[in-house]
């Protein structure tokens, strides 16, 4: 049977990508959940208890919610070869984003709760090290955050916490546009939709986000 790996992101477990559990399972797919604690881990141990996870279930297909999606790109760059057949991201911070920049620098609170993680995504630098995911990947972004003069991200359409630009796994690469809010992007219909159909192999067209 075909088997997918759910990773939720920063400060969340793996409850909360069970809303996908469902639309996975209909799929044909048996999901399986990767856990783990970035404030009490650091992110080189999660990544490489990552791989070791990747290397024995061999998973099919791929969901990462924001910080999860980063680390299985780390992990994925570590492995000689994969099979994986689909990587889907979820609200990533593909992109050094504004806020972990922000709170790194100046939120004591964020670098106790995020640790090494949170110090990484906060440094554009170590981005440049990441190579892409090496597997067809869609990215998601969702776009119901605040705008306007108040808001951090300007007119820049967000999910609140990651904007669309952030989200980018290059200037080339479009995401697929939800109108979603980041802690919940994993609970819209359309991304339930999105899974079942590029698992299912009855998507009419390449989603825009697709690669």
């Amino acid at each position: 049977m075909r088997t997918a790996l759910l990773v939720h992101g920063l400060g969340r477990s793996p409850v909360s990508m069970f809303p996908l559990a469902g639309p996975v399972r209909r799929a044909g797919v048996r999901p399986h959940f990767f856990g783990y604690s970035a404030s009490v881990e650091s992110m080189p141990r999660i990544v490489a208890r990552l791989k070791r996870t990747l290397t024995k279930r061999q998973p099919d297909y791929l969901i990462g919610h924001s910080l999860g999606g980063i680390l299985l790109r780390l992990a994925l760059a570590e492995l000689p070869t994969t099979s994986v057949k689909h990587f889907f991201m979820l609200g990533p911070p593909n992109q050094s984003p504004r806020l972990a920049r922000y709170f790194t620098k100046w939120g004591l609170p964020f670098r106790l709760f995020s640790g090494s993680s949170g110090r990484f995504v906060a440094d554009p630098a170590g981005y440049l090290r990441l190579p892409p995911p090496p597997c067809p990947t869609t990215v998601v972004a969702g776009t119901a955050g605040p705008r306007g003069r108040f808001s951090p991200f300007g007119s820049e359409p967000n999910d609140g916490v990651v904007s669309v630009g952030e989200a980018k796994l290059d200037a080339t690469h479009e995401p697929l546009l939800v109108p979603a809010l980041h802690t919940w992007i994993m609970s819209h219909p359309q991304v339930h939709a999105l899974v079942r159909d590029i698992m299912t192999g009855t998507t009419t067209r390449t989603p825009r986000g697709a690669s």
